[in-house]
């Protein structure tokens, strides 16, 4: 296959059905979120709720483009992304993939909301800290430190966003809807009514379609790292990109940076520089005459990846370091060339994303009663409300779905366990939650990071050494 020999054969598809285990995994353990709201308040049969977010999953995944997925992927640095040794980037999916199913398949057994999100973060950053151990000078810097903290930031927003908002928005339907129906626990077996079942419904669809652009965004990430790893001359480029018209934006590039006077910039700032003309002229060198990389050998094809990888990050560091003598305008410019450069290999075939799509949709399917049951029951103390539903979903719509335009990644856990914990204090207090849950959620949330850190980085280290 590919010309592949055995071993990577094999390791191939057992990182494949890996990444298909995370994405099935991710959709009953974090789309519960999603349904608990609609169950609990009799809006929608059990049944049909799962269904019909597994649906609007899918419809998220195949919609949702790949923003958020290569946020996820650039949390690694250009160095380790470029790593020609195949079995180097094996190691590194095995690791990110193994770690991460193990500690949501955890939080699911015992019932307790955590956010495949920070999970797969943690277990991100736990390879990257994990090459300080290995020979060579990657160091501290195996992470993409400024992404890690603007992931970091999302995911330490997003619960008090998520709780502070509902608290707003059942008081402006206290304010603004004075039927007591809407407030009080849902009578067994009765329906609200129509117009709260209609919103129950939408905000639902909107949760479940939103966690399918965002979580759906990172399984196809991780199909695209395995792909690239393993088979780096078929699936390092997207051949529908006219390799010319990068090419222009690259000179484009190397054009105004050269613009600058090097004797202004610090030791890592001089090396960039040089290194983005070097990468330049190495890219116009190697596509030759050719308009599609299917038209290289491909041998060629990975090398042209690592150049324009390592353009767009050394543009961005000089960038980023304000030691440039560019005009706003010019800066702008730069930022637009190094957008479309990012088309050559910010990208996934259909088929990866319509595969991750039928593994979060069925995954939405099965195994959602643990979460749900939390969410719905164990949160506070009292039964969720019509109001406490509509409330926690329309923040967690709103906010989740704000992220992925951003291309940021966030947790549909996060934003909707805290808001129905906001729904609940809005209307008795912080009495009105029991505390053995919150204390279980924000431990869990504490723990999730170093525990990741560490199983990652060690399974890394450990198939490091033996493939």
């Amino acid at each position: 296959m590919f010309g592949l020999d055995t071993t990577l054969t094999i390791l191939l598809f057992v990182c494949l059905l890996l990444a298909c285990g995370f994405e099935f995994i991710n959709g009953f353990h974090d789309t519960a979120n999603a349904v608990a709201t609609v169950i609990y308040t009799n809006s929608l049969k059990p049944t049909v709720a799962v269904v019909y977010s597994g649906l609007l999953n899918f419809t998220g995944v195949m919609l949702g483009g790949i923003t958020v997925a290569m946020g996820i992927v650039n949390l690694l640095p250009a160095e380790v992304l470029v790593d020609p040794n195949p079995y180097h980037g094996v190691a590194i999916i095995l690791a990110l993939l193994t770690s991460a199913i193990i500690w949501n398949f955890g939080t699911w057994f015992f019932g307790i909301p955590s956010s495949s999100s920070h999970t797969l973060i943690g277990s991100i950053l736990g390879i990257g800290l994990s090459f300080y151990f290995l020979p060579g000078d990657f160091g501290i810097n195996a992470v993409n430190w400024d992404k890690a903290k603007e992931t970091g930031l999302a995911l330490l927003i997003s619960p008090l966003l998520g709780f502070s908002a509902s608290v707003i928005v059942m008081f402006i339907f206290k304010r603004i809807i004075k039927n007591e129906t809407i407030y009080k626990e849902p009578i067994p077996g009765k329906k609200p009514p129509i117009w709260i079942r209609m919103l129950l419904w939408i905000t639902c669809g909107m949760v479940s379609f939103f966690h399918g652009q965002n979580d759906g965004q990172k399984g196809v990430g991780l199909i695209m790292l395995i792909l690239i790893a393993v088979l780096p001359g078929y699936f390092a480029l997207d051949n529908t990109v006219n390799l010319q018209s990068i090419n222009g934006n690259l000179k484009e590039v190397s054009h105004l940076i050269q613009k600058v006077d090097s004797n202004t910039l610090s030791a890592k700032e001089k090396h960039a520089y040089f290194d983005l003309i070097l990468q330049t002229k190495n890219f116009e060198n190697q596509i030759g005459n050719a308009f599609k990389a299917s038209e290289l050998a491909p041998s060629k094809r990975f090398d042209l990846r690592r150049d324009v990888i390592k353009v767009t990050k050394d543009a961005e560091k000089l960038i980023s370091g304000g030691n440039i003598n560019l005009s706003n305008k010019e800066v702008k410019l730069v930022k637009r060339q190094i957008k479309e450069m990012k088309k050559l290999v910010d990208y996934a075939p259909s088929w990866v994303i319509i595969l991750i799509s039928i593994c979060l949709a069925f995954g939405t399917m099965f195994g959602w009663q643990r979460i749900v049951k939390t969410i719905g029951e164990k949160i506070g103390k009292q039964h969720m409300s019509y109001a406490q539903g509509a409330s926690a979903e329309i923040v967690a719509s709103l906010g989740i779905g704000l992220a992925s335009w951003k291309g940021v990644p966030v947790s549909t856990t996060h934003m909707l366990s805290s808001g129905v914990a906001g729904s609940m204090v809005a209307k008795k207090g912080l009495k009105n939650l029991q505390k053995g849950t919150i204390k279980t959620i924000a431990l869990t949330w504490f723990l999730t990071l170093p525990v990741t850190i560490l199983l990652s980085g060690g399974l890394f280290l450990f198939f490091r050494a033996i493939l």
